[in-house]
Order: C-alpha cells, then structure tokens, then sequence
C-alpha cells in the first residue's frame, strides 16, 4: 500500500472516530434541555465530518453525481428545516421515511451488484436492512400523513389485520432465508421489497394519533438499526457505530413511552388505540360544565400564589406557545409562581412540548416532569391545562373500562382550581370522554388557546 493511500486512510479513520465520538456527545447533551443546544450543534460537527471523511475515500471515481446528490439534498432539506415548530413531528416522520428509502435503496443496489461477494452473514444483514428500511419508509410516511391531518388520525382497522401483518412478515423473512441460502434466484428480492413496503403501510394504519409519540420513536428505532445492518455490508464502523446509537436510543424512548401511557410495544402496534367510544357523546349530553372568560380567568390567576401550567397538543396547534411566555411574564411580575408540567406522551413526538417552550424561551428550570410535579397539585392554586386531553383525564385512575385505565397522568384534578383552555367539549385521540370537565372545581376556557391565553394576558395589563 503507497504511504500516501496509507496515510490518506488513516486520517479518515481518525475523522471518523472524532465523529463517533461527537455522536455519543450529542445524544448524552440532549438528554437535557440546559444542554440540548450543544448536543444539536455536536451532531452537526459530528455529520459534517462524516461526510468529510466519506467524500475523501480513494474509492470515489467522480465526484458529479454526489455533488448533483448534495446539492438537490440541501434544496429539499433546507425548506423542511425551516418549517413551523408546530410541524416538527411530521417533519420528523418525513426525515425517518428519508433516511429509510436511502438504506432500501443502498440495500437493493448491494445485492445486485455484490451478491456473489457477501457471506451467509452479509446477505442476512443485508436482508434485515432491508426489510426495516422498506417497513419504515412507508411507516414513516403514513405517521407523516396522520400528523399532517392528510390521512385519518383515527385507527384504520380491519377484521383478521394482525394475522395478514403477521402472515406478511413472515413470507418476507422465509423468502429472504430461502435467498440467503440460494443467492442465485434474485427473482424473489423485488418480492422481499414490496412485502417490507406494503407491510410498513399495514403496520402503522390501524395506530391512531394518541400513540404518535410511540410511533415516532419506534420508527426512529427502525431507521437506526437498518442504517446499521448497512454498515456491516458496506463495511462502515461509523455507519455501524452511528445507526446502533440511533436504534438503541429510539428504543429507549420508546420503553420510556409505553411506560408513561402504561402500555406494552404489543397493545401500541395492535391494539387499535383511538376509536371514539359510543358512550362519549351520550356522557356529554347528560352532564353540565361550567365556563368562564379570559377577564374571570385572569382574576383567578391574579390572585392566586402557585399556578401549575399544562401544556398539550391543542397549545401547538394553535401555536400559543409565545402567548403562553406573555402569560409566564404577567403572572411572575405579579409574584405568582409559576411552573409548567410535562407529560412524556404530551403532543406528538416525544419531548414536544418541551421543544414549544424552548423555543418560547420559557426557563428550563421551570419545565417539570411528570414524576416530580403531580405531588404539588394538592398544594397548587390554579392548575391551568392548555390543550392537553388524554394526559389530565383522571379515568385512567378509576375507569376500569377505559382504554386509558393503569395510564400515568397529569393529577390536575387535585388542584384547588382547574381551568382548560378547550375548544369543543369533544374528546381527545384517545377517543374518549374526560370526567375532569365536569368536576366542581373545574371551568372550561372555550375557544383557541393562542386568542384565549392572548385575552387572559390583556386582562392582566401584560398585552402588547
């Protein structure tokens, strides 16, 4: 080997070890929000390098279509980053679907080209690459279309749909073992492709919006072990290093999902979470709520000393989340202290909520989680949920029928006053009526939570 090939191949050995390395920081930083900034900025060095490093291999002939290839990238890349922060889960999903067709399409052009030079082993990995990376491109893409509202955010079900999901995979997997035994009969991998696809559409369909969350960490999951089951084919340490982080810790999150909504990974992806209950409606019409305005909310507010904030998806569709630092400002000049409690499955991605407040510049220290803050409610004046549903919904305590029941919550029920900003009085992705609307102690806050949380901060003399 030339010392100059040698040397060349040593120094991107190193820039893909400082690459690794910043990968690991940037998971380990944004595991909080005081540092999440820095592990955003480290995976970018981290990504930056990478490429650098990749771009440098002596392997390349032409460097045309890769330019052609980074420059179409950044036109795509750069408008989906600078979407709304209301829009951050579905750009999430659509970045998944992304890097998942690039593993399905590494995956096809390998085995095409290189059959006859992978072991038994390769071509396993390249078939577990493949699979994950077909199932989710098309996942991705239908959680995208729920979280854009293009498709039903309901469950779509069907009857025996968990035996042909089943029955779906498992042709997949006998014919990608028949091939690994008998490479030659390429005929069958179009077969392998099309079941991961469709198998991706029929896996996600039947999953409503409450599970969102889940979905978009499992998914993550998924997209981190394909683009690992493609390092090993491709030989790429930093590929393997990189999509083993991704896939562990997507699984994680998602442990940690299924744990806050009391749930198994089982009854997430076939239990049809999200259809209306037949009784809802009829619970509505039999029971009154009381309501109130922004002026009597914000003398309510006023005199209150300790204010616990809950935030939830109605907040981010409404995009109230820079009239809710306005009501933080208000309320803390006036000397009420204020915190805001953070459900893990709140909103749509995991995290979203704190992502919302982030960027209002809300103070990390008063972001409490779940776990830390439902001790407090008793001791709390005012709990203020703004568009969060399923998560306050003290069924989940006490309702044995309910689809939620054995589900932490948000105890703002215990507080001495409850207040929601609400719309309708119809009921969240759980598909289910919430009890907390018709306590005593409650008043429902009709309307947009952004114009409502907006009229509250005029009310208390801290309008623009």
């Amino acid at each position: 080997m030339p010392t100059e090939f040698a040397g060349s191949q040593y120094l991107i050995e190193v820039i893909y070890l400082v690459a690794s390395a910043l990968f690991i920081l940037s998971l380990k930083w944004m595991s909080s929000p005081a540092t999440a900034r820095h592990g955003i900025l480290a995976g970018e060095i981290g990504m930056v390098l990478a490429i650098g490093g990749t771009l440098m291999r002596h392997g390349i002939v032409d460097y045309k279509w890769i330019i052609i290839a980074l420059v179409l990238g950044s036109g795509i890349g750069i408008p989906l980053g600078m979407v709304q922060m209301t829009a951050v889960p579905q750009r999430t999903a659509l970045s998944h679907a992304f890097g998942a067709l690039c593993v399905t399409l590494v995956g096809t052009a390998e085995f095409y080209l290189g059959t006859q030079t992978h072991s038994k082993f390769g071509l396993s990995v390249l078939f577990l690459e493949v699979i994950l990376g077909g199932l989710t491109f098309t996942g991705s893409l239908i959680a995208a279309g729920k979280l854009q509202e293009v498709l039903p955010q309901r469950p779509i079900t069907y009857k025996g749909q968990n035996v042909v999901n089943l029955l779906l995979f498992g042709v997949a997997i006998g014919l990608a073992i028949y091939l690994i035994l008998n490479p030659e009969a390429k005929q069958f991998f179009p077969v392998i492709v099309g079941i991961a696809l469709l198998f991706g559409v029929f896996l996600v369909i039947p999953i409503g919006g409450a599970d969102m969350p889940t979905v978009i960490s499992l998914l993550n999951s998924y997209a981190g072990l394909s683009a690992a089951a493609m390092g090993f084919v491709l030989n790429s340490k930093l590929l393997i290093i990189a999509g083993a982080l991704d896939g562990s810790s997507g699984l994680i999150l998602s442990v940690i999902m299924c744990k806050a909504m009391n749930r198994s990974f089982t009854n997430v992806l076939f239990g049809a979470f999200g259809q209306v209950q037949a009784s809802a409606a009829a619970g509505q019409e039999a029971r009154q709520v009381r309501s109130a305005t922004p002026e009597e909310a914000a003398a309510i507010l006023s005199a209150a000393n300790k204010v616990v904030v809950v935030p939830g998806y109605g907040m981010a569709v409404a995009q109230a989340q820079h009239k809710v630092r306005e009501l933080y400002d208000a309320l803390t000049k006036k000397g009420v202290e204020v915190r805001f409690a953070i459900h893990p499955v709140a909103g749509r991605m995991p995290g979203h909520m704190n992502v919302l407040l982030a960027e209002a510049d809300i103070p990390y220290d008063r972001l409490i989680e779940m776990e830390e803050i439902n001790g407090d409610f008793p001791q709390t004046d005012v709990a203020l949920v703004i568009g969060a549903n399923d998560v306050t919904n003290p069924a989940a305590r006490t309702d044995h029928s309910s689809p939620i029941f054995g589900m932490p919550i948000l105890d703002v029920d215990k507080a001495h006053t409850v207040m929601v900003i609400k719309r309708s009085m119809n009921p969240g992705f759980a598909g289910i009526d919430n009890p907390l609307y018709y306590l005593e102690n409650n008043l429902m806050l009709f309307g947009d939570a952004k114009q409502f949380v907006g009229g509250i901060v005029r009310e208390l003399g801290g309008g623009h």
